[in-house]
């Protein structure tokens, strides 16, 4: 089972109200959605940063032939 913690926040309130706009749910499900894209990004990060770094054994001509 995943552990959970409970935390207090203090948000600017107009903050927290767009947020809640753009996804549409609640202060935990906005909050938590916020958390992820926020690890999600640095995750990204590193890849983007191994771009061109890492040879792959992909013939990507024999892959668009498979079509």
């Amino acid at each position: 089972m995943e552990s959970r913690r409970k935390v207090t926040v203090e948000l600017p309130g107009e903050l927290l109200r767009r947020a809640q706009r753009t996804t549409g749910a609640g202060i935990t499900a906005t909050i938590r959605l916020g958390l992820e894209r926020l690890a999600a990004d640095t995750a990204y990060e590193k890849l983007r940063q191994l771009q061109g770094k890492v040879a792959l054994p992909i013939d990507l001509r024999e892959l668009r032939e498979d079509r």
